[in-house]
């Protein structure tokens, strides 16, 4: 099988991983893609379709809204990611809302503002703490949960269409789903770190980890969440004429009154992704190339490693507000010497410089990933690695899936 990986990020880097040991795969391209894929896949500078490929995977959500997977399929090529109008699960929350709603899919009270009037009207009603988010694309950062209502306020006047949510307490969830618009096929459940510093400090980022399995979870809870909100939001979407075929993301609260939907995606979530993956035994292209020809139905159960993984973002100098970039990154040899296969280096942020130099090109530059028997062991080699990489002014968060370890007694 041919494949076609379009992004640059660290969730491209670790597709690209998991095609790369594919023994189906006979053929790898990434489009852009950045410094870590070019060592596996074959680059290219545009986004430009060829016909040469078996299967087209699209990583980022801004191409699926603007109808990348619709051109594919024109070209009688199969593409795992979905039209644009049914990617509008992720383009507009407030065109999420009313699936949700037709659907009987558990999510927050919300309404949608267009005007200071609703806005100020939203917010009265629900109170602190506030959850402002902007109904369109924002790269994972147009959320605002604040107790400060000047502040929610000011976030809402800032967007075009707004939605304002009742809070949802409770811990966060992130269940991946492929499907093929009919069949549903769940992957593990994953929890990622979205505030730039230890303690959930700090403002919003895209990401700064991630773990799975989660160990304090309801081993029920896949299933839950398949029959009450992956499968009718599909079969919702289906009855619309616009049926969701790729990867379906949920993003959840356990809230003290049950599962709620907190939003959806459109795809692989990044950098959860990264940790997804690191567990999944089955081959991944046989598995999105069925949901991009409609064979889900008879594609085999997947099957799983039985240990943990851990995700850990190195992000840049001055990163979420204003990264820096072209700063050289070292350190990346050792890890791939001492600490692979068990640790290893995803590139998001990253490029050669004129020097052949593998330097920061984004936020979030590397995810460090490692796998292990238990979370415990897992940080311990996902910490012990980015120890090892070396790069001018960099953060990472040092408390990543630890309170879920404890918890577990894990020893690592």
């Amino acid at each position: 099988m041919r494949i076609l990986v379009i992004g640059g990020g660290a969730r491209e880097h670790a597709l690209c991983r998991s095609f790369s040991l594919d023994p189906d795969v006979t053929a790898l391209h990434c489009a852009p893609g950045n410094a870590g894929t070019a060592e596996i896949a074959t680059s290219h500078a545009v986004d430009a379709l060829d016909g040469a490929a078996d299967l087209v995977v699209v990583g980022p959500e801004a191409p699926l809204v603007a109808g990348v997977a619709d051109a594919v399929r024109a070209r009688g090529i199969p593409v795992f990611g979905p039209s644009a109008e049914a990617a509008q699960l992720e383009g507009s929350k407030a065109f999420a809302k009313d699936v949700m709603a037709a659907a009987g899919v558990p999510t927050a009270r919300s309404y949608v503002c267009t005007e200071p009037a609703q806005i100020d009207e939203a917010l009265d009603a629900f109170g602190p703490p506030y959850v402002v988010k902007d109904d369109g694309l924002a790269a994972g950062k147009g959320v605002v949960v604040t107790p400060d209502v000047e502040e929610a306020r000011a976030h809402a006047l800032a967007c075009e269409r707004v939605v304002i949510e009742e809070f949802l307490d409770g811990p966060e969830v992130s269940l991946f789903a492929v499907t093929d618009g009919e069949t549903v096929v769940p992957l593990q459940p994953a929890q990622d770190f979205k505030r730039a510093y230890d303690g959930d400090e700090g403002p919003n980022t895209g990401g700064m980890g991630a773990y799975s399995p989660l160990p304090w979870a309801d081993p029920k809870l896949v299933d839950e969440i398949e029959q009450t909100v992956l499968q009718p939001t599909v079969d919702e979407l289906r009855r619309r004429g616009t049926p969701f075929s790729g990867l379906l993301y949920a993003g959840l609260a356990i809230t003290s009154r049950g599962v709620r939907v907190i939003e959806f995606n459109a795809r692989f979530g990044d950098p959860e992704t990264q940790a997804v993956l690191a567990r999944l035994k089955t081959p991944l292209a046989g598995l999105l190339h069925a949901a991009a020809t409609g064979q889900l139905a008879e594609f085999p159960p997947l099957r799983w490693s039985d240990g943990a993984a851990v995700t850990v973002v190195v992000a840049a100098h001055g990163y979420p507000a204003a990264p820096r970039t072209g700063d050289p990154i070292e350190g990346l040899a050792e890890v791939a010497e001492q600490d692979a296969p068990k640790a290893y280096v995803l590139h998001a942020g990253t490029k050669l410089d004129e020097r052949e130099r593998v330097v920061s090109a984004g936020g979030r530059v590397l995810s460090v990933t490692a796998t292990g028997s238990d979370l415990g062991k897992a940080r311990e080699r996902a910490y012990a690695a980015v120890g090892r990489v070396r790069l001018d002014g960099s953060h990472h968060r040092t408390d990543i899936a630890r309170k879920a370890a404890e918890d577990a007694g894990d020893a690592g």
